[in-house]
């Protein structure tokens, strides 16, 4: 059987922004403003596509409750405006239109509370190529007490814990609103809850037959490299905040 050896030309990263997710419960919304306050400082920008749903703070998951009126779970809404030093936010239906109307506050006793999060992944087409490398601890279970021969005895070690890390080069362009230079920025955030990366090392139509490491990230560092010759471009540095999620087999 003939194997074919992949290569690069497929790969693709996809990000979500740091910043764009924030929780609020029904005592934050306001109605006839049509007001949500969520946490201030985040990087909602005017035009992001958010969802909303009910979590539970204490698992992380989906939480009960209701949303408030005229907003349903699992939509995509556009934020219409946000207010980084008081946390309020607006949001419309499509992008540019006018703010929902919220006709009342939700219901979500604690431990459940609101939560307004960033669309889904989106590409970044300025990235000329990213890594990322998995490591795993040595855990040292040499034992003593063996039996004496002419030649010293080995060490015995055991795999302990993974970490990865990564890097992205980026092309800045001037574009203020690329996504690109958006990531570049993202550095600087202090609240970075939200920001994901899918790194496709095999891209497909279909996302099924797409390869993929998934995960939530902290970047770390930003690295610029400008010369007259060359595009200007950003080695961006980040780190999974938890376990990636590998996705490197094809199904139909």
């Amino acid at each position: 059987m003939a194997v074919t050896v992949l290569s690069g030309t497929s790969g693709a990263l996809y990000y979500k922004p740091a910043g764009t997710t924030g929780t609020f419960s029904p005592s934050d919304v306001t109605i006839g403003t049509e007001t949500m306050v969520v946490q201030s400082y985040l990087n909602l920008k005017v035009g992001d596509p958010v969802k909303f749903q009910v979590v539970d703070s204490s698992s992380g998951g989906s939480g009960t409750g209701t949303l408030p009126a005229g907003l349903t779970a699992g939509t995509t809404y556009y934020v219409s405006a946000y207010t980084a030093s008081t946390g309020a936010l607006k949001v419309s239906a499509t992008n540019g239109g006018s703010d929902v109307n919220l006709t009342d506050v939700g219901t979500a006793a604690a431990p459940n509370e609101f939560e307004v999060y960033y669309n889904d992944y989106a590409a970044i087409g300025q990235v000329q190529s990213w890594s990322f490398e998995v490591t795993r601890a040595e855990i040292d279970v040499t034992t003593i007490g063996q039996t004496v021969g002419q030649t010293a005895p080995f060490k015995a070690y055991i795999p302990g814990f993974a970490d990865g890390s990564g890097s992205a080069s980026v092309y800045v362009t001037d574009e203020d609103a690329a996504l690109s230079n958006r990531l570049v920025e993202d550095v600087l955030q202090r609240q970075q809850v939200g920001a994901a990366f899918r790194l496709y090392t095999d891209k497909q139509s279909t996302e099924a037959l797409s390869r993929s490491i998934s995960m939530d990230a902290a970047l770390l560092s930003a690295s610029w490299n400008i010369n007259p010759d060359d595009a200007q471009m950003v080695e961006i540095a980040f780190r999974p905040t938890g376990s990636p999620v590998f996705d490197l087999s094809s199904t139909s």
